[in-house]
């Protein structure tokens, strides 16, 4: 039940932060001639191919000069994204839980095959218990992922007082490129995620709701894997 609370909560938080994050990045935009979009953009050198977030985005969505706002909403709900992850390793690693969540050696094989069976060119998943050798890469990652969030989001927040971080990250202009990137492979999980959840039907979105299965008679046995490493 703590990791489902833990996983929910995060789905707002993390939307707020990235909405919050958005009316921040406008910021950059502003004054284009200053400030010529050095780090959230694709290109070479002084050439520009796409710049992420032209003007035109910010009209469709009508939040034009609402920098100050997404600073207040990105910082007060970092700490919740802090407290929350905190919580999660803490019960993860008293309840011994992360043996479910740690890649293993044939995770990458096995991660192989469970990309094949959704892509349909390959019939029969891996035998596995909780999560398969996909989800353990995928949910570790993610895990990585937010710290990455919060480490590059301390060394742009307080440059100042946390020389010695934006320092260790190659610089401020570093720093936020790299929290730029993270939240961008964040989202790509998400979507991944999402898709994942629809494919693999109603009786996984509802355990992950109410905690609750229908497991056939041949399930195996998560029971018999925790006293494994009990």
């Amino acid at each position: 039940m703590a990791i489902r609370w833990m996983h929910w909560i995060n789905f707002p938080v993390l939307f707020t932060m990235v909405w919050s994050g958005l009316l921040i990045y406008w910021n950059d935009s502003d004054n284009s001639y200053e400030h010529p979009h050095r780090i959230y953009r694709l290109g070479l050198g002084k050439v520009t191919v796409f710049r992420f977030f032209p003007d035109w985005f910010y009209a469709k969505l009508n939040v034009p000069y609402h920098v100050t706002q997404g600073l207040g909403y990105h910082f007060f709900f970092m700490w919740i994204f802090a407290l929350n992850g905190l919580a999660w390793v803490v019960y993860t690693w008293l309840s011994g839980e992360w043996h479910f969540l740690l890649p293993q050696r044939k995770s990458l094989r096995e991660a192989i095959q469970v990309t094949l069976v959704d892509m349909h060119l390959r019939r029969g998943l891996p035998p596995q218990t909780k999560y398969n050798g996909a989800q353990r890469i995928a949910y570790t990652s993610v895990i990585l992922m937010g710290a990455g969030m919060l480490i590059t989001g301390l060394a742009i927040f307080k440059p100042t007082s946390a020389h010695w971080l934006t320092s260790l990250l190659g610089g401020y202009e570093m720093a936020r490129w790299l929290h730029f990137w993270i939240t961008w492979a964040l989202l790509g999980f998400f979507g991944v995620h999402v898709a994942q959840v629809i494919v693999a039907g109603w009786n996984n979105f509802r355990s992950m709701v109410s905690g609750l299965e229908v497991q056939g008679e041949d399930s195996p046995s998560i029971e018999a894997e925790r006293k494994m490493w009990r």
